[in-house]
């Protein structure tokens, strides 16, 4: 039997399929592109932090982020379903993509909340949510960002202590978006589950 909370191989990973999914490409908050390409001085990155519904909730609501979307990352399934990557059989783990603008927000301050509103240290879960498709990801578009990432985690391990950051640091690969249904889920749905948390360990305040 399957443990989910074991990564998978390549060779063990679902087929999947060549089309992707069907997507209405309007956000449904603020109404941008959620396919779009970030445009001159813009930027993007890929945050994992367990379920993706409050986790792009989290990063909608700051300014300076022009976009979100939520889909998935770091596997190897070709665009997925969300039944085939519930199974743990597609190495992929929920990502929130987000386009912003480093002039209004930087992506220390991005980063500073992806630390502390989820608790990296777990492993492939998050809270009561099991398997790889919860663990805590970064998946990076430059060396640049990857440094950045780098600092703020080594900073963010001294405020932790002992407990040992899990999070999967990459450059990015493939980003298959999710259903549509799974699209700024909390906006459509107020009252829908939210898995956010944390360590309750946070940065000091900037300066």
């Amino acid at each position: 039997m399957l443990n989910k909370q074991n990564m998978i191989t390549r060779e063990e990973a679902l087929p999947g399929r060549d089309a992707p999914m069907p997507l209405d490409d309007t956000h449904f908050v603020n109404q941008s592109s959620l396919t779009a390409e970030p445009e001159m001085g813009q930027d993007k990155i890929l945050f994992g932090l367990g379920c993706f519904w409050g986790a792009e909730r989290l990063f909608w609501q700051l300014e300076g982020v022009i976009s979100t979307s939520v889909g998935y990352a770091g596997g190897y399934t070709k665009n997925p379903t969300y039944e085939e990557v519930c199974t743990g059989q597609t190495g992929h783990t929920e990502v929130v993509r987000v386009v912003f603008d480093p002039s209004v927000i930087s992506l220390e301050e991005l980063l500073k909340r992806f630390w502390e509103r989820h608790d990296p240290t777990q492993g492939m879960r998050q809270g009561n949510d099991l398997g790889t498709q919860y663990r805590s990801a970064i998946y990076v578009y430059s060396d640049e960002q990857a440094q950045v990432v780098e600092k703020t985690k080594q900073a963010y391990q001294e405020l932790l202590g002992e407990s040992q950051i899990t999070t999967e640091v990459q450059h990015a690969g493939p980003y298959y978006y999710a259903e549509n249904y799974h699209q700024q889920y909390l906006a459509k749905n107020p009252e829908g589950y939210c898995g956010l948390g944390g360590t309750g360990v946070c940065f000091p305040p900037s300066k």
